[in-house]
């Protein structure tokens, strides 16, 4: 990780080996300087320049909401987790890990077949404000936000194993 220093809030990028263009750095030293950024702002694998902020940056704030930085992938949750695993204990053929991972991670427009309990319960720590939100803007509701809970997503989401 590449920590970028900025007068606000700092940039952690999480592009070690990623082309990192200069218009999208200079569009999130501009998102650094809101009042309203929370922290420091995150930059994904999948970053670049997009129509008013910048694609595969998670923006964290304060009592705001940037449309442009929502865009389409509203609770995208990207995110980096360490894990246990040791490259030596990994076997040679990857090919399992993935088909495990496609099984248990719905992606595209796909969804859950049967919600997983760990699913079950973040959804009732979020549904009130969920039902809060779609009150006030009843179109966002696509009637299945449990079921999409947890899942890939389409166009630029992925799961990425790396080693470090």
């Amino acid at each position: 990780m590449k920590v970028i220093k900025t007068g606000k809030a700092p940039i952690k990028a999480w592009i070690d080996g990623v082309e990192f263009e200069d218009d999208a750095l200079r569009q999130l030293q501009n998102i650094a300087e809101l009042r309203f950024v929370f922290s420091h702002i995150d930059v994904m694998r999948d970053v670049h320049a997009g129509t008013g902020a910048t694609v595969g940056a998670v923006i964290p704030t304060i009592g705001a909401i940037i449309p442009a930085a929502v865009g389409v992938d509203i609770g995208c949750g990207m995110i980096a987790q360490r894990t246990s695993l040791r490259q030596e204990e990994l076997p040679d053929d990857l090919r399992p890990i993935r088909d495990a991972l496609e099984r248990t991670i719905p992606g595209g427009f796909g969804k859950h077949k049967h919600v997983p309990a760990s699913v079950s319960a973040a959804w009732k720590a979020l549904a009130p404000a969920f039902d809060r939100i779609v009150a006030k803007h009843p179109v966002i509701d696509n009637g299945k936000p449990i079921e999409q809970l947890a899942t890939l997503g389409g166009g630029n989401h992925f799961v990425e194993l790396a080693i470090g």
